[in-house]
C-alpha cells in the first residue's frame, strides 16, 4: 500500500506544489521533513509536537 502527503493540505501552504508518495507513512514523512527544511526554510527538529501530529495526520493510505 502507498502512502502520500501533500503540502498544500497543511494549513497556509495551499500554494505549495509539493506531493509525496512511498510504500511507507514513516517514508513520506521523512520526504515531508526533508521538503520542509529545504522549501521552506524549516528546522523539523524545533516542530512542536502538534506540527508533527498535524503533519501525521495528513498522511493518507492509498
Amino acid at each position: 500500500m502507498a502512502y502520500t502527503y501533500r503540502c498544500k493540505d497543511y494549513p497556509g501552504m495551499e500554494a505549495c506544489p509539493g506531493s509525496f508518495t512511498a510504500e511507507s507513512a514513516e517514508e513520506v514523512m521523512k520526504h515531508a521533513e526533508l521538503h520542509a527544511k529545504i522549501a521552506h526554510g524549516e528546522d523539523p527538529k524545533q516542530w512542536s509536537q502538534e506540527d508533527r501530529r498535524q503533519v501525521q495526520n495528513l498522511i493518507v493510505a492509498g
